[in-house]
């Protein structure tokens, strides 16, 4: 009995052995790289002379990190909320409202911005946020406005509007999913016993549904904060925020040591932001419970 346990064992190991390995190869490799990366005095790996910590001390030191990270966070946080409280509507309108034979169909159309590559989509919003772009000459056209808006375009604003609708996809399905695994007796049931749908939706629909909420939630978040292709064309570089500020590190200075300790850092605080949130949404539940 034993030998045939191992025996599974064995064949398991050699079934995950090739994904596990890619992994390792496509993940690890270059998180450990970054992090050797953030101890060395120099930056170059054949030139090793020290390991030192003078990087992040200076890290924490920099006023100008201790900004552009808290904007960054907000920036962030901003585009989350909008993105989870404009999708959420999208998937329960695809769970509650649209019929089974139609949802592959309308779950197929979702995905349809993906077919074109995220700068090109960037790039189509500061066309339609732009001095002479979509916005402005509709509204000239109507007579509403006379001269172009100047306020659409390189600010927060467009920033999070920009990434919302880039990473609104990521947000509706995972939240579509847990709608989709919710049994229906239960939302019949609270009705039955004279709670309205507004209170069915509180106490047993958004409670049930928590776990898309917080994985959309974390999925646009965390990718927010790296990205820097938004701030750097919508924000017209006015706006920068801490992917950027690793580019100018790791490419305009070429100062790898300090741009892999300004990533760490921020790896580090993204993650200990998100494990404080799902330990609030844990506990949520538990109360609503």
């Amino acid at each position: 009995m034993a030998s045939g346990n191992r025996s599974q064992t064995a064949q398991g190991l050699t079934l995950i052995a090739p994904p596990l390995g890619y992994a390792v190869l496509v993940l690890a490799a270059p998180l450990l790289t970054i992090l050797a990366y953030s101890f060395f005095k120099d930056g170059y790996l054949t030139v090793i002379r020290e390991f030192t910590l003078e990087n992040y001390r200076a890290v924490w030191a920099d006023p100008i990190f201790h900004r552009i990270m808290l904007r960054s966070l907000v920036v962030a946080a901003l585009v989350t909320l909008a993105t989870v409280v404009l999708a959420f509507p999208v998937a329960y309108f695809l769970s509650f409202a649209v019929s089974p034979q139609k949802k592959a169909m309308w779950l197929f159309l979702i995905t349809i911005p993906f077919w074109t590559s995220y700068l090109i989509r960037v790039f189509l919003w500061k066309v339609i946020l732009g001095y002479n772009g979509v916005i402005n000459s509709g509204l000239k056209t109507l007579g509403i406005i006379e001269q172009p808006l100047t306020f659409i375009l390189y600010n927060v604003n467009s920033m999070v509007i920009t990434l919302a609708h880039a990473y609104a996809p990521f947000a509706i399905l995972p939240i579509f999913i847990a709608l989709e695994k919710i049994d229906r007796s239960l939302l019949e049931a609270g009705r039955d016993l004279g709670e309205s749908r507004a209170m069915t939706f509180w106490r047993v629909t958004l409670p049930l549904a928590m776990p898309g909420v917080v994985a959309a939630a974390l999925i646009v978040f965390i990718p927010t904060i790296g990205d820097y292709v938004t701030p750097a064309l919508i924000g017209g570089g006015k706006i920068p925020m801490i992917a950027n500020m690793i580019q100018a590190q790791m490419l305009d200075l070429d100062n790898r040591p300090m741009g892999s300790a300004l990533a760490v850092t921020a790896m580090l605080i993204v993650a200990v932001i998100s494990l404080v949130f799902i330990a609030l949404n844990r506990r949520f539940l538990r109360v609503r419970q």
